[in-house]
């Protein structure tokens, strides 16, 4: 049996086109910016086959097992610590290997500079596990877009992860100049919008008002509302919405829930309510974004 999706622990976003559309026509971003992004572990009879390619680059970082690629008319195996591009509108097809399973990362990329990175695709690359190879910094990169992305599309959240982006695609173009350096991080305390963000998140199955998010924050609505809407580009409300169609696109991806149950987890009682909303903020309905390509 071979399937595309559906991975225990699999992780994943697929940027709404009118997201897309907002990175493609930004003057920071419109040069490298991803479209979908995810992390399938031990991913067992993972296939993916695109008989006429991809409009976007593909990266897939294979960090455990193995697996195959087959590209330009030539099939090659992959390793632990190996990754390999595909470019955009090239026939291809990927898999995991059926004895050991790969656990891979992998994101879509597009923009007017990310022909920038396509030598990558000439041969397969391996950034080896030595003692300056920095694996973990490059995964805490690749983590760093993810979980802003799956914060909310807020214009900073989409800068940042997008000019993150850069940087994880550069580690792996230049591997040498990577490893020169370690650097300390710092912690930085999260501010009230940040904190207030992960209470939406820490409620997603609920119904919150303007109000108790404000409360948490300890300022007025008012107060903390217009904050919100500086920081992020969006009312509270609003990005809290956003925050539980987004959850709602990884149970679609992870699981079997029926769209009545999703809507119910969700503290939506009308389905048919939930589903009007989805498709507003993702451009398509529940049922058919469970049948997109990712990965």
């Amino acid at each position: 049996m071979q399937k595309e999706e559906g991975f225990r622990g699999q992780r994943s976003i697929i940027l709404p086109r009118r997201v897309v559309d907002t990175c493609q026509d930004h003057s920071v971003i419109g040069d490298l910016y991803v479209t979908d992004i995810g992390k399938y572990p031990t991913a067992k009879h993972h296939l993916r086959k695109r008989e006429r390619g991809c409009k976007q680059h593909i990266l897939v970082y294979c960090i455990s097992g193995k697996g195959w690629v087959k590209h330009n008319n030539k099939t090659k195996k992959i390793c632990k610590n190996q990754f390999f591009l595909i470019l955009p509108d090239y026939p291809h097809s990927y898999g995991a290997d059926q004895k050991d399973p790969w656990s891979i990362y992998w994101l879509h990329f597009a923009g007017k500079k990310s022909s920038f990175f396509s030598n990558m695709d000439e041969n397969l690359i391996k950034t080896s596990s030595s003692t300056v190879a920095r694996m973990d910094d490059r995964l805490l990169l690749f983590e760093e877009i993810f979980q802003n992305l799956e914060m909310g599309y807020s214009i900073e959240n989409l800068i940042y992860a997008n000019l993150s982006l850069w940087h994880f695609l550069a580690s792996l173009k230049f591997i040498s100049q990577f490893r020169q350096v370690k650097r300390n991080r710092e912690v930085i305390e999260m501010d009230v919008i940040e904190k207030s963000i992960y209470f939406m998140k820490d409620n997603i199955n609920s119904s919150l008002t303007l109000m108790q998010i404000a409360e948490q924050s300890g300022l007025s609505s008012s107060h903390f509302s217009s904050l919100f809407r500086k920081k992020t580009g969006h009312a509270p409300i609003d990005y809290f919405i956003h925050l539980k169609i987004q959850k709602a696109c990884q149970l679609l991806d992870t699981t079997s829930m029926r769209i009545n149950e999703l809507s119910l987890y969700l503290d939506y009682e009308d389905p048919y309510y939930f589903s009007r909303l989805f498709t507003k903020v993702m451009g398509i309905s529940p049922t058919a974004y469970r049948k997109v390509e990712k990965g």
